[in-house]
């Protein structure tokens, strides 16, 4: 494992009559190595006058003390070049990046990214969603059914490339997943859900093959909560309580679906998404899109 602490890249000196043109930088010591890592980079003192960052997985920069975050592990060759009149001088440096220590996958949109943790409580519904995001399932999908003040839907196929007069979400890859249903998971802010059929056609609740929803929600009072406890014949662990008394939720869908994950990055962009104005059904007047991906 690389010692982080105050990493140091000095160049090499390039002599030119009297002056010289010197480049280094140093890594501060990230708060974790593991994906996602974001690593601080600093410039030792230099006179060069533009700098070109490379950060060794297809993203660049152009500032001269950049951040970047990581989201596969991996080694990397992180690559500074710095300009000074005519002269470019270059420097480089191997990080490592660990695997992440919880399943993690990220969602991408064009309101924004998040980053989600599928829970190993929930296994049928976290290898199912990591299956079908590993196949590329969920690329170029919508979020097709959004509700401002409760939840944002996506996952259906047939949404892909869909015209706004084609009526979405009754799609999904030909199998259902039989419920995970536990007090300890719930429908609090950022909650990861998998939607299913309601009603008597699905008393054993079982979830869609593919699709989710994300809970944008409500502020929520722990005294309804008591009493949802109650109905339900349930106890909310402490975590879960306090967690919807900061955040908010939809409490009411507890012990009805699935909840198989949670973001942990990226609330603001549930906000976005909720914000969108809708058409009759609920489906965005302008796509929103999604691409989803295994963080390793």
């Amino acid at each position: 494992m690389l010692d982080y602490k105050y990493l140091i890249l000095l160049g090499c000196v390039l002599l030119a009559s009297c002056s010289k043109t010197t480049l280094g930088f140093m890594v501060k010591e990230p708060t974790k190595t593991n994906v996602p890592a974001k690593f601080a980079f600093e410039l030792e003192e230099t006179n060069c006058e533009s700098f070109h960052w490379d950060f060794g997985d297809g993203v660049t920069s152009q500032d001269s003390a950049p951040n970047h975050t990581y989201y596969l592990s991996g080694n990397y060759v992180v690559t500074l070049k710095g300009t000074a009149g005519k002269k470019i001088k270059e420097v480089k440096k191997e990080i490592f990046v660990e695997a992440p220590e919880k399943c993690l996958i990220k969602i991408e949109t064009n309101h924004g990214m998040m980053i989600a943790e599928l829970y190993d409580a929930t296994p049928k519904h976290r290898d199912n969603f990591i299956k079908l995001a590993e196949e590329g399932y969920y690329n170029d999908l919508l979020f097709h059914r959004v509700i401002s003040g409760f939840m944002v839907q996506g996952g259906d196929p047939n949404s892909r490339g869909a015209d706004q007069s084609v009526r979405l979400g009754s799609g999904g890859p030909g199998y259902q997943i039989d419920a995970e249903i536990t007090p300890q998971l719930a429908h609090t802010k950022g909650a990861l859900a998998a939607a299913r059929i309601g009603g008597p056609s699905n008393p054993m609740k079982k979830s869609s093959g593919s699709q989710f929803y994300i809970v944008q929600g409500k502020a929520v009072q722990i005294a309804n909560l008591k009493q949802q406890e109650a109905r339900l014949g349930i106890n909310y662990p402490d975590d879960v309580l306090s967690n919807y008394e900061e955040n908010g939720g939809v409490p009411f869908l507890d012990q009805d679906y699935t909840v198989f994950g949670q973001v942990i990055e990226g609330l603001d962009v549930i906000d976005k998404i909720a914000a969108v104005r809708t058409l009759p059904g609920d489906r965005p007047q302008e796509d929103v899109t999604m691409k989803i991906t295994v963080i390793k």
